[in-house]
């Protein structure tokens, strides 16, 4: 590694020794999937194999966030994910039972696994999205949700790996010129939804201001 680093240029930049705040993003990253693994796997006792599944299933489900769209296409809901700089293609899941509502002392060691991965996504994917949210919040007053937005739809019951996705079509503004319903186009039609239901891609476009008048 020395050599290839020596012979590419490479130059290393550590952080100072026990300062994680130096990390930024990808420190929090490592914080919010040691929380949501902690509390999804519990008292729960794992052997190897099982905990490498566990591993790997949650590797995924953190590369399938969205970052942005994959092209300025208004008729293109593609996204590019973390997952594409490692296979080239979005990841997906094998469909399985949803296993989240049976008693925990009824499931089998494989359905153990399906149910860590399971309450994981479920945890994690409503943090994201909530998060999202809440981002353009810190900087800007400015509405980021515009007419032609790529937007990552709330919807508690999608499976793991899957992102719904739509475009914004239009804003209708309520009696005092504040947005706050959106027609938004999907991949089987048209659908409306509240503002609060939409959350902006964390590299999309720069907000657009909306005219209040």
């Amino acid at each position: 590694m020395s050599l290839a680093a020596e012979r590419e240029k490479i130059k290393w930049s550590f952080n100072p020794p026990s300062a994680p705040q130096f990390g930024g993003l990808w420190e929090a990253g490592v914080k919010t999937f040691k929380t949501h693994l902690r509390r999804t796997v519990g008292d729960q006792v794992l052997s190897i194999e099982e905990f490498t599944t566990v591993l790997a299933q949650v590797e995924a489900v953190l590369n399938s966030r969205p970052l942005c769209p994959m092209s300025t296409d208004p008729a293109d809901l593609e996204v590019l994910s973390p997952g594409h700089f490692l296979t080239m293609e979005p990841l997906v899941s094998v469909p399985t039972q949803d296993v989240t509502p049976l008693p925990m002392n009824r499931l089998s060691r494989w359905q153990l696994v399906q149910r860590i991965h399971q309450d994981f996504w479920k945890r994690w994917h409503q943090e994201y999205l909530h998060t999202l949210q809440q981002r353009p919040k810190w900087w800007t007053s400015v509405n980021p949700l515009g007419v032609g937005a790529l937007v990552l739809l709330k919807d508690a019951n999608m499976p793991p790996l899957r992102w719904r996705r739509g475009r914004v079509e239009a804003l209708h503004p309520g009696s005092d010129g504040v947005p706050r319903v959106a027609t938004v186009r999907v991949a089987d039609g048209t659908i409306t939804r509240p503002l609060v239901k939409l959350c902006p891609l964390p590299m999309g476009p720069a907000p657009q201001a909306t005219d209040s008048n």
